[in-house]
């Protein structure tokens, strides 16, 4: 990978095979006891805390993706895509106590995640709830939902393939239990890529509605997210001193955030914030698909090595989401 930090080209595996493949859940787990604070690069805190945004956006994520599924199960007649949609909602549980752990191992070290975390849990329990539509929309609200998890999978599908692809990580000596959790999850996210959009083109195939939440919903509170994310851990961070945080504060704390996230991404040890506005149109294209985008054969080449999957004695079966 070259040092723009944007993904490079790679041969798109997608079969039928691919396509009809169950994904696999895999219970893993980390021991974090020698992972540093800053373990991307011990003297650039940024780089790991614009990664580390995702250990407090996603285990709420996740859970919120595994509610509105249970509820579309029973609408899914296809048998295959309905174990499809099962051994998603465990892969993403995995997911949810993988982050969870990162997180734990994150505050042990004096980072307080608290007021952050719960803005995330009031976005999915409240703003994204079920009752946050009158009932006699809550049907076509489910399906809104539905539209959005798969467009946020498209971009988890997007990141986990720059992470497969991210060799600058590895040669900077980025922690590498650390990247483990964030191959290991990459490579599921591209696995399962396709899941989230058969399922909502099963239940719904809508598609000015797609287009209206990847606008309105998805990519602008996304974007916000991961930009305040990134300043409130910078903030949070006791080991950086107070003319660095004061950067992170205040009317010019977006544009400080944008501003480190591109010279890291010239590093290549970031995506560059323009991997996620080109997604956009990849998701919005009437043709698009996302068994066409990300390496199937990559991601499980990486699963079949990854210490973490490896390390289990075989893939666990999803608890009965019924």
């Amino acid at each position: 990978m070259d040092s723009s930090g944007d993904t490079p080209t790679n041969p798109t595996t997608s079969s039928a095979e691919d396509h009809a493949a169950i994904p696999t859940v895999r219970q893993v787990s980390f021991d974090w006891s020698n992972t540093p604070l800053h373990w991307v690069k011990a003297d650039d805190p940024f780089v790991g805390h614009m990664i580390n945004v995702f250990h407090m956006l996603l285990p709420p994520l996740e859970r919120w993706f595994i509610h509105d599924y249970r509820q579309i199960l029973p609408r899914i007649t296809d048998e295959l895509l309905r174990e499809q949609v099962r051994a998603f909602m465990g892969q993403e549980g995995v997911h949810a106590v993988a982050h969870t752990t990162a997180l734990d191992h994150l505050q042990a070290q004096g980072m307080d995640c608290t007021a952050y975390m719960e803005r995330v849990e009031h976005v999915f329990s409240q703003i994204l709830s079920d009752d946050t539509a009158p009932r006699a929309l809550r049907n076509r609200w489910l399906e809104a939902r539905i539209a959005a998890i798969a467009a946020l999978e498209h971009y988890t599908a997007v990141l986990g393939q720059w992470l497969l692809d991210a060799e600058e990580l590895d040669a900077v000596g980025a922690d590498p239990v650390m990247l483990d959790l964030l191959r290991w999850h990459g490579a599921e996210e591209v696995e399962h890529r396709a899941v989230a959009f058969d399922a909502y083109q099963h239940i719904s195939g809508n598609y000015p509605l797609r287009q209206t939440v990847m606008m309105t919903l998805v990519f602008p509170r996304l974007m916000k997210l991961m930009i305040d994310g990134a300043a409130f851990l910078m903030l949070a961070d006791p080991t950086v001193d107070e003319r660095t945080k004061s950067r992170y504060r205040g009317r010019l704390r977006d544009a400080q955030v944008l501003r480190e996230w591109r010279r890291a991404a010239k590093q290549g040890l970031l995506p560059r914030p323009k991997l996620l506005f080109e997604a956009i149109p990849q998701f919005l294209n009437p043709k698009y698909h996302p068994i066409e985008h990300g390496s199937t054969d990559q991601a499980l080449a990486y699963l079949a090595s990854s210490p973490a999957a490896q390390a289990i004695n075989g893939p666990s079966a999803e608890p009965n989401p019924d």
